[in-house]
């Protein structure tokens, strides 16, 4: 969330993870508070949420990291380190699609946050490849979606699971916070008919199911916004069920770690 941060700080915090791991480090950047606006004014008094502002951020991050040094401007002086030969992909996040707008006349990635707002996100990254313009970091538009994914090895396991993501979004919306339903709430719990109406919002969230139901949706999701990748976010109130989650959409879509693949070949050999 850019606008908690100074430029500099951000740009430095991840050129130092740049050093460590060349080539292997993503900058998400969001706009939106992330909490409430009391929260948002604890982190940073100033912050104003204006548009111009974000955009500046934005300008002075890219200078900050490629160690621009424009003369009459703060960059002459003052620069981010460490100083390196690469520098961590950009990637703006957005749930409306404005941003896209921005990552699209920067040269940036983009990523709709479908698991925040569930319409709009095809048309989105469709503008934002109409509207791209090359930077030096990235020639061509580049851009994903990102939702809730709940993976489990039963019909039964994975009803459970998105029902307790439910109840806690739906507590969200009444401004409540609290911990994660466990799961002996999550079985006793019943929705009213007022919040079975906002479910049918929270559904369009959510990707979930068995390996293979979860394969077709993320398939056609893909397609449906011309893109290959797909950003999955999983919560759950046991950490093994979430690595289970991982664990399950990696089968479905066959994906091996290096190390793992590196061995195999050589077994083969």
């Amino acid at each position: 969330m850019l606008p908690h941060y100074s430029a500099l700080k951000v740009a430095e915090s991840f050129k130092l993870l740049e050093a460590l791991h060349p080539g292997r480090i993503d900058l998400g950047l969001g706009r939106a508070p992330g909490a409430d606006r009391l929260t948002a004014y604890a982190l940073n008094p100033n912050n104003q949420f204006n548009e111009q502002d974000f955009i500046e951020q934005l300008l002075d991050l890219q200078a900050y990291l490629r160690d621009d040094a424009t003369p009459e401007t703060i960059h002459e002086r003052v620069q981010a380190i460490p100083k390196i030969a690469t520098q961590p992909h950009l990637w703006l996040l957005s749930s409306s699609g404005q941003s896209g707008q921005f990552a699209a006349q920067l040269g940036m990635g983009f990523s709709f946050a479908q698991f925040i707002g569930p319409h709009g996100g095809p048309a989105a990254v469709q503008r934002y490849r109409a509207q791209f313009r090359p930077s030096p970091e990235l020639a061509h538009p580049q851009a994903n979606v990102a939702l809730f994914v709940l993976c489990a090895d039963t019909e039964e396991k994975a009803n459970a699971l998105v029902k307790a993501l439910f109840i806690q979004l739906l507590r969200f919306d009444q401004g409540r916070r609290g911990p994660y339903p466990t799961a002996s709430e999550t079985a006793a719990y019943a929705f009213s008919p007022e919040e079975q109406a906002r479910l049918r919002y929270h559904q369009g969230r959510v990707v979930s199911g068995t390996p293979g139901q979860v394969r077709e949706q993320l398939t056609q999701l893909a397609t449906a916004y011309n893109i290959d990748e797909v950003t999955a976010v999983s919560i759950t109130a046991d950490f093994n069920d979430r690595l289970r989650s991982y664990e399950l959409l990696a089968q479905a879509f066959e994906l091996v770690p290096t190390t793992q693949k590196v061995a195999e070949e050589a077994l083969t050999l």
